[in-house]
Order: C-alpha cells, then structure tokens, then sequence
C-alpha cells in the first residue's frame, strides 16, 4: 500500500544548493565568484528556478514522482520584453548531477533551451 506524502515533505525533498552546466563551471564560480559565472552567458539552476543575465524560469510548482527520483515542475519564464510557461522535469540522476527535460522546444536562434544536466556546486552559496 502507498501512503501519501503531505505537501510539507515534498517541498522539503526540492533539490538545494547551486547547480551548474558543468563541473569546470562549478570550479570557476568557487574560484572567481558565481556572479562572474553568470555574467559570462552561464545558467544556474536553483530551487528558485533558471537563471541567467536577462533570462529566468521562476519555478511556481513542484510535485515529486512516487516510483523515481523525478520532480515535475511548473515554471514561469520571462526575458526582456517576452513571457512564457513551461513544464518541466527534473531528474536526479545521482547525488550531483540534474537532469531537466522541459516542453519549451530550444530556440534555434538564441541557442538556449531549459533542458539539459546540471552539477551541483558544492561550496557555492546561493545569491
């Protein structure tokens, strides 16, 4: 028999720390500064969603799989002059590395897109 989580414990189980595209990335941001990171045209992903220099996906809902390490999670995105939803989900593949598939394509022109694997940065405080 499964029994339901309440609310409260799923919250508490969202990932936490500051995660990166990269270990390297993790290295420079623990070196220089995350900010420098960022400033460089880097993503950073934290429980308060995607962020880079003019672009973020706030994260409005989380809910956590039953039968895998998965979260699905709601998100408004926004960047100058432009708002969007998206839905995504974030999978922990081990105790640091994320992985994100999201339903918003990745736009051919910018280059971006919200998926991918992230690293968690250990040592890096969240700003």
């Amino acid at each position: 028999m499964l029994l339901a989580m309440p609310k409260a414990a799923l919250a508490d189980d969202f990932i936490k720390g500051v995660y990166l595209q990269s270990e390297e990335l993790c290295e420079q941001a623990r070196k220089d500064s995350l900010q420098t990171v960022i400033e460089a045209g880097n993503t950073m992903l934290s429980a308060r969603g995607i962020e880079s220099i003019e672009y973020n996906c706030e994260f409005v809902q989380m809910t956590r799989a039953t039968r895998s390490p998965t979260w699905l999670v709601q998100a408004v995105c926004q960047e100058p002059g432009y708002l969007s939803p998206d839905v995504l989900t974030i999978l922990e593949m081990n105790a640091t590395q994320l992985d994100l598939v999201s339903v918003k394509p990745a736009d051919p022109d910018s280059g971006g897109g919200n998926g991918g694997s992230y690293f968690l940065c250990e040592g890096v405080p969240l700003p």
